[in-house]
């Protein structure tokens, strides 16, 4: 395996394997900067792609054609494994900018058997794709002056989920799959519109607000989805306290008439729900797998910072510090180390299921 790369993570998508006379063309879309090597291998027969570092979206498995009889990815070894029906080998193809360009051509056994055994990479490229890496902003809540609840023992909201928002960071950015800012990064006062805004100039693909609210008798974590029409009472008293303030305008439109401007906000807010309910329904899936979850654990209420119309959101309660079991385990590294575990698989399966083009904002 190749050391480390100082190139930018890249995520790679839209694999294709096109016949092109006796050829086969391997096609791969790159988002960001990937290295890559090609060996080939005997027993079984096949070109091995090794894509250090690289997130992967184009598939499992890709049907064969030509000398190929299929291809599948190892995320284990960060390779694209490809099967031959018969000895071939590789050369670099018609170079297009943001993709990897191979040409697979049959050969002579013994030429194939000769690269076998030389054990040297075939070949070896570096790809730059366009875009960066979508953008995700989690948002330690309150801050400054606000310290958010206040449990039996003093400990503050505000210390917990910068604590945790830093962790989850470094998690996500060590799975190389996305960029991460935060909202803050240290004990200062952000308005909630402040905060939307933050990620709505940054184009943002996913905004994730983290707090530990107090709700008399509630205990474990939840997951929070926009809906003018909150899921029930506590949702309601949770989303009135943490409110205070409201997003002003700002969404850029085109320049068309009233009536059309409205069609499309209810298309955007209807796309960007859907997409804020599905990341909801993986954090509460990972969540379950290691922590207590309140019950009906994801539900909806009219929280400010979720009222993006363009950026999926969902607003995630650690727990409760109101209850003394809740307070506890949240001022323990390796609770908090569990949470950040079950986000960060959360927020990388959102990733993985959402077309790139709806993450470029």
């Amino acid at each position: 395996m190749a050391a480390a790369s100082p190139l930018r993570a890249a995520s790679l998508t839209d694999a294709s394997l096109a016949g092109v006379g006796d050829r086969a063309r391997l096609v791969i879309a790159v988002q960001g900067e990937q290295r890559w090597t090609l060996r080939a291998e005997a027993s079984p027969t096949r070109l091995v792609l090794a894509l250090p570092g690289s997130t992967w979206r184009g598939g499992a498995n890709l049907r064969g054609t030509g000398p190929v009889s299929g291809m599948r990815y190892v995320a284990a070894d960060d390779a694209l494994l490809v099967d031959l029906a018969r000895p071939a080998l590789a050369r670099p193809g018609p170079a297009q900018a943001g993709h990897i360009v191979i040409d697979i051509s049959p050969v002579q056994a013994s030429r194939y058997a000769a690269a076998v055994r030389a054990g040297r990479e075939i070949l070896a490229g570096t790809a730059r794709g366009t875009g960066p890496l979508p953008l995700v902003v989690l948002d330690p809540g309150h801050g400054g002056r606000d310290p958010g609840a206040i449990g039996a023992t003093g400990v503050h909201e505000k210390r917990i989920v910068l604590a945790t928002a830093l962790e989850l960071k470094r998690r996500l950015e060590a799975m190389r799959s996305c960029r991460v800012v935060l909202t803050r990064t240290r004990d200062v006062f952000v308005p909630l519109a402040d905060r939307v805004e933050f990620a709505r100039r940054r184009e943002a693909a996913l905004f994730l607000s983290i707090h530990a609210d107090s709700a008399p008798g509630a205990r474990g974590a939840s997951v929070y989805t926009l809906s003018e029409t909150a899921s029930d009472a506590m949702s309601e008293a949770l989303a009135r306290r943490e409110n205070r303030a409201d997003l002003a305008g700002g969404l850029r439109l085109p320049s068309v008439s009233p009536d059309v401007q409205r069609i499309l906000l209810s298309l955007m807010r209807q796309e960007t729900r859907a997409g804020s309910s599905r990341l909801a329904r993986h954090a509460v899936r990972e969540l379950g797998e290691q922590v207590q979850l309140l019950p009906n654990t994801h539900r909806e209420a009219a929280f400010v910072v979720l009222k993006s119309p363009e950026i999926p959101s969902a607003l995630v309660e650690l727990g409760f510090l109101s209850d003394p079991r809740d307070e506890a385990a949240l001022q323990q590294a390796s609770h908090r180390a569990r949470l950040t575990l079950a986000l960060s698989r959360a927020v990388k399966q959102w990733l993985d299921s959402t077309p790139l083009q709806a993450q470029a904002g």
